[in-house]
């Protein structure tokens, strides 16, 4: 079997080992948060950064849903980190945003963080936060869903299959999760350009 072979295979049993009842949750609550005008607020860090930004645009323009990513202002992210430290980066941006508790957070992530091993702790603070305002949290996040799967009201974890893809398949598969939640007629309230061309 070449490479590609294995990896796409890898795939399909991601595919088959998705939890569809715990998606179907997580569009209930997106619903319902829009329904009573909360707003969406997306955190990640790495690849899972690039997500959040492609998927606000997504929730935004299909789904008609105000949406926001702290990743989206490098100059304030930077600025944060050098003057506070990095693991207050989402905190701060969320208070000044003034969270509260009708919005929802979501959290792309390979590990959805994990404070004693000091990986991804601004998503630990922003997420304790978020608790203490009462706003409610889903995540899309891999290995064992980390602190995120911990606190979330919803959580899709992507299975491993291969633990040497762990990251690639999880990065991978937040953006069929989230493809899949601004398709969803419960959701979408726009019609994508290339699928309204005749």
């Amino acid at each position: 079997m070449s490479f590609s072979q294995q990896y796409l295979a890898e795939a399909g049993q991601i595919i088959q080992q998705l939890d569809m009842s715990t998606i179907e949750q997580m569009v209930a609550l997106l619903a319902e948060t829009r329904a009573r005008g909360g707003r969406l607020f997306i955190l990640g860090v790495g690849g899972s950064a690039a997500n959040a930004s492609h998927a606000v645009n997504d929730f935004r323009k299909i789904v008609g849903f105000e949406a926001y990513t702290p990743t989206d202002n490098v100059s304030e992210l930077t600025a944060r980190t050098n003057d506070e430290g990095w693991a207050s980066v989402f905190v701060e941006w969320l208070r000044v945003s003034r969270l509260r508790a009708d919005d929802l957070v979501l959290v792309f992530s390979v590990g959805g963080g994990n404070s004693e091993k000091n990986v991804s702790p601004n998503l630990v603070t922003a997420l304790q936060y978020a608790q203490q305002v009462g706003a409610r949290i889903i995540g899309v996040v891999g290995r064992d869903g980390g602190y995120t799967a911990q606190v979330a009201d919803v959580c899709v974890v992507i299975p491993t299959i291969n633990p040497a893809h762990v990251t690639p398949h999880t990065e991978a598969f937040q953006a069929v999760v989230w493809h899949l939640l601004v398709s969803h007629p419960l959701l979408k309230a726009a019609e994508t350009k290339w699928e309204s061309v005749r």
